[in-house]
């Protein structure tokens, strides 16, 4: 049987409950059978793969490699994932380096395929490197299933703070957060940003995150975040958002309750949308 995360409410409610179980939750998916039969074959075959064809032949070890960058629904793109590796990530016109999304960028670091004469999927550690990521994003997938936006916290929680920790520039990292589209969804949404925000020009894009985050956390760079005070203020105000956005599709009780909150957050002046 498929695990199922244990989420009897969703919203900012579910999220607080998803906290104070998410430690036991999460040992409790690593060791469910599907996940233990997907990590003991990773494990035991993957110092065998060479190149990138090899591994994109082999579906079940490309599962886990996807899966480990939240990129599982390209299991079908097999050409495509090919050549991502292939070309890897030093040439800057390499594909991760010109794709948006820099998850594919990453995955091709990770395995090297493209970079040096020996793949790292020949080092002795590569899959402790991999199965760590490819259970917790599997575990938010599972939780995704249930609260798409549950999901969205979770990975919110890891992969913003790796981008606020790192030593690029505070534009760099706010491009970073723009290239991968669950983060971007989560800024769209805390802010209330139109849908068509992304198809405006990207230094426009860039001016308006920096104002919208310096109004509601006090400071346009995204290096506060790497304070996980600030991470689990953006994690709530996107929850809460987002409640208010189901109030349009009949959600108003709980839509009523997170514009509630937000008003309490933000004081008497609530702030415009």
């Amino acid at each position: 049987m498929t695990f199922q995360p244990a989420l009897p409410i969703g919203g900012f409610a579910g999220w607080q409950f998803l906290n104070r179980t998410l430690e036991t939750q999460q040992a409790n998916f690593a060791r469910s059978p599907v996940v233990q039969r997907d990590t003991e074959y990773f494990r035991d075959r993957i110092g065998e793969i060479e190149t990138a064809e090899q591994l994109v032949n082999d579906r079940r070890l490309l599962k886990v490699a996807l899966g480990a960058f939240g990129l599982d629904a390209d299991l079908p793109n097999r050409f495509f994932i090919r050549k991502i590796l292939e070309e890897g990530s030093i040439d800057p016109k390499s594909l991760g380096n010109r794709l948006s999304d820099k998850r594919y960028l990453e995955m091709a670091k990770a395995f090297g395929f493209g970079d040096f004469d020996t793949p790292n999927t020949k080092l002795s550690d590569f899959a402790d490197r991999i199965l760590p990521a490819f259970q917790s994003r599997q575990f938010e997938v599972a939780v995704g299933n249930q609260d798409e936006n549950l999901r969205l916290a979770l990975n919110l929680r890891r992969d913003l703070a790796d981008i606020a920790a790192s030593d690029r520039s505070e534009r760099a990292k706010w491009f970073a957060v723009m290239g991968q589209p669950p983060l971007r969804k989560v800024f769209e949404t805390a802010f209330n940003l139109p849908t068509g925000f992304g198809a405006i020009d990207l230094d426009r894009q860039l001016t308006i995150l920096q104002e919208r985050t310096r109004r509601d956390f006090g400071d346009g760079s995204v290096s506060q975040f790497a304070d996980p005070g600030k991470l689990e203020d953006l994690a709530r105000q996107f929850l809460l958002r987002a409640d208010l956005q189901n109030t349009s599709f009949g959600g108003f009780t709980r839509g009523a309750a997170a514009l509630q909150l937000l008003q309490g957050a933000m004081g008497p002046g609530l702030r415009p949308f």
